[in-house]
């Protein structure tokens, strides 16, 4: 079983344990709902180093990920960063990603960790099948990655580099803190804004220290600031209408129906560096035949939690089946996603969520059940 580098560091704060796609990772340190509102109230740390993450360099770096992503790659800028899918022939997910643009010949890819076997063979052929002149490396076990999440942690960043606070949404720099190189993007899966921390492995015990000496020093600024299990990062990225592969994103699910229309380029220019994404005439295909189901909200009745699988129904019809829920810390209210029929998606509708021994009401709603306070 792998080990985070910030192991030592998950032991000595009390982290309980699970294995997830063969990786040891703490779900919490005493309580999910207490780290959930924490990350709601101010910040929290959450060690995603288990995630996979490739180094794509050469002439043809573009066009590989190009032809396997379903966004355009090949007019980001160096500093962009891109949330796209990687799909199969028929249009299903295989994964969703972030890409990082170095150079016009640089880029970075992190994916899923249950997904890294997967996306590393599909990539290669790819780059075997077309014949593409770019060197892969697979750099997880040698770099560390920290999110850092939570309405307070931009004025903590703040003490450590003034510029990493004027970064726009998805975008990245690279810096040097003391003898520590560091890749910070300002992306990440809460809904909250703060930054995601990519560096080497070697390093991560002095970067850990040097991001709690400055939480200490902070005082009241972050004195609700901590550390956050896998069960906060789940019910967070829930509330947020976040999508979680092996939930709402299967190879049997294609973006469209997923609602993920942002993520992709169902026409690619004429003058894109790449050639047409794998996917790209099944996706177009369900663009013109039209949505048989698609992804919504739920909000349910009563206190019971849905769970993934359970049976959405109208009256005796089956109509769906929720993908995620959880009890909402936020809104103190039971929550899923669900995929219906397109018949049964209107927002206020009224289905009901089989919960095996008793059947309850649900609300359908927008998938995005929480969105944070706006600054003034």
């Amino acid at each position: 079983m792998l080990h985070s580098p910030f192991h030592t560091f998950h032991v000595d704060q009390g982290g309980q344990f699970v294995e997830f796609a063969g990786w040891e990772l703490p779900i919490h340190y005493g309580s999910i709902i207490e780290e959930h509102k924490r990350v709601r109230r101010s910040g929290g740390l959450f060690d995603v180093s288990h995630m996979g993450r490739f180094a794509i360099k050469g002439r043809h770096a573009a066009k590989l990920l190009g032809r396997v992503c379903t966004r355009r790659i090949g007019n980001m800028k160096p500093g962009q960063v891109r949330y796209s899918l990687i799909c199969n022939e028929r249009g299903g997910v295989l994964d969703d990603v972030l890409a990082y643009c170095y150079d016009d010949d640089r880029f970075g890819l992190v994916v899923n960790a249950a997904n890294r076997e997967k996306i590393w063979t599909h990539v290669n052929k790819v780059k075997e099948d077309d014949g593409l002149k770019v060197t892969l490396k697979d750099e997880t076990l040698k770099t560390a990655m920290l999110a850092v999440q939570g309405p307070k942690v931009m004025d903590l960043i703040a003490r450590i580099s003034s510029e990493i606070p004027t970064l726009k949404r998805y975008r990245f720099t690279e810096k040097n803190l003391i003898v520590i190189k560091l890749m910070i993007s300002r992306t990440g899966y809460t809904g909250e804004d703060g930054v995601e921390v990519i560096l080497p492995a070697k390093s991560a015990g002095m970067g850990m220290k040097m991001l709690l000496k400055e939480a200490e020093d902070a005082g009241d600024l972050a004195s609700d600031f901590g550390p956050c299990g896998l069960g906060a990062r789940d019910t967070l990225r829930l509330e947020a209408g976040m999508a979680l592969y092996g939930h709402e994103l299967t190879e049997d699910i294609d973006p469209l129906t997923a609602g993920l229309n942002f993520a992709i380029a169902v026409h690619k220019d004429e003058d894109e560096i790449a050639e047409p994404y794998i996917g790209m005439e099944a996706i177009q295909r369900v663009e013109r035949e039209g949505l048989k189901k698609v992804l919504v909200g739920l909000r349910l009745d009563g206190k019971r939690t849905p769970r993934q699988d359970m049976i959405v129904r109208k009256g005796d019809a089956q109509v769906g089946i929720v993908t995620s829920g959880c009890a909402s810390p936020t809104l103190g209210i039971p929550i899923a996603m669900a995929y219906v029929g397109v018949e049964h998606a209107e927002h206020g509708g009224t289905l009901q969520v089989d919960l095996g021994r008793t059947t309850v009401d649900a609300a359908v709603c927008s998938t995005q059940f929480y969105k944070p306070p706006k600054k003034d």
